[in-house]
């Protein structure tokens, strides 16, 4: 069997990225991945302005508590004062740019005004409350780089820089489907061996989460003709065909022939838990126009869950053009023992209050409830028992999905 990290390797491996780019309106640009960097025409701040409502002095004029001045401006946010006479205050709100000659801010609370004089009653130091000129972000400097994936955050530099559309890379499409006749539609009543189709549903919200378009094809019959028909179908306009189901060895399992009549396939068993079957291949376009890559992935709910996120998921994107494909890992401690595996293992595990882990009790490929129990996954390597009190290496679902 494969380890994982060599499985890993020769997946992003055949990742290549997708050329084609497109400028879209920077409020729709979250979730896509950054095609051109982004430098700043502009300091931000433009100005030294104030980050407290408050009085803007000059502290010469207050060497003591209980100052009094006069208060000859009153500057907004979006206005500009005059330049700041000695003996004088400018009444000042959060944002307004700070007025020439004022070298601090007092805030409000420290103050006491009477018609137009104010006592301030407090000893300001120089830069008190001032947010410098260029002090977040300076004119001509990179602020986003390119294969950054965007999120609301890059989104605000980019809208703070005056960016009013970026250059990101298109989408990733992805075709979808599952095989076996055992599986039903949620609404659909069940035939006798029957079961639901979660994987389509689960697959088709990872894959949007990241910011594929999906063609879904549905379920697909266990038969050779119409899981060949079905790759066919896939190869033709997308970059990616994503299967659950028929990656095994079995009679009933058509992928494996089906994508090798179509194109070209490697059968992987991969030593992870859950998990161990993938396909990886390639299937031909129509009309000598390349190939589209396919993975399969097995068809019990939770090793299709998890195989999708340590595997598919780096390889979506970095053929995305992502530059950062790789979750980043927690160091936590266990809060229960466990006598490990001779596989790599990803177990279901969930933060208590105390910062510690639990573990969910049923680890079986096929509850895929402990999916929605868990926070995150615990990586242990192979044939490594877990005690009470040991640091492990914890993926949390908020950096994988």
């Amino acid at each position: 069997m494969l380890e994982f990290g060599e499985a890993l390797v020769r997946l992003l491996a055949d990742a290549h990225p997708v050329g084609e780019t497109e400028a879209v309106p920077t409020w729709a640009a979250a979730g896509r991945v950054l095609a051109t960097g982004l430098s700043s025409a502009i300091d931000v701040p433009p100005l030294d302005n104030t980050s407290m409502d408050g009085y803007a002095v000059r502290c010469a004029d207050v060497p003591a508590g209980g100052a009094k001045l006069v208060v000859a401006q009153r500057i907004p946010a979006g206005s500009v004062g005059h330049t700041l006479a000695p003996g004088t205050a400018a009444r000042i709100f959060t944002g307004a740019p700070l007025p020439a000659g004022a070298d601090a801010v007092v805030m409000q609370e420290l103050c006491a005004l009477d018609g137009d004089v104010v006592t301030v009653n407090h000893v300001p130091q120089a830069g008190e409350w001032i947010r410098r000129r260029g002090e977040d972000i300076a004119a001509g400097n990179e602020v986003l780089a390119a294969g950054t994936r965007l999120t609301a955050a890059h989104v605000g530099v980019a809208a703070s820089v005056g960016a009013a559309q970026l250059e990101v890379f298109r989408r990733l499409r992805v075709a979808l489907f599952s095989t076996g006749d055992e599986l039903a539609m949620p609404g659909e009543p069940l035939k006798p061996g029957g079961i639901y189709n979660s994987n389509r549903y689960t697959l088709r919200a990872l894959l949007e989460g990241l910011g594929c378009v999906v063609d879904d094809l549905g379920i697909v019959p266990d038969t050779r003709e119409a899981t060949r028909a079905a790759l066919r179908a896939a190869a033709a306009g997308n970059d990616l065909i994503l299967t659950s189901g028929g990656v095994s060895v079995g009679e009933e399992d058509h992928v494996k022939p089906s994508v090798e009549a179509e194109g070209s396939l490697d059968l992987w068993k991969i030593a992870i838990k859950p998990g161990k079957p993938l396909a990886f291949g390639s299937v031909r376009r129509p009309a000598g126009e390349g190939a589209a890559a396919l993975i399969g992935l097995p068809g019990n709910p939770v090793s299709s869950f998890v195989t999708f996120l340590m595997l598919v998921r780096p390889f979506i994107l970095k053929t995305q053009g992502a530059a950062v494909f790789a979750p980043q890992a927690q160091i936590l401690c266990a809060d229960f023992d466990y006598k490990g595996d001779p596989r790599r293992e990803f177990l279901r595990a969930r933060m208590n209050e105390m910062g510690g882990l639990e573990l969910f009790a049923n680890q079986s490929s096929g509850v895929l409830t402990s999916c929605t129990w868990a926070d995150g996954l615990i990586e242990n390597p192979p044939r490594q028992a877990i005690k009470r009190g040991d640091s492990v290496r914890f993926l949390s679902f908020s950096e994988l999905l």
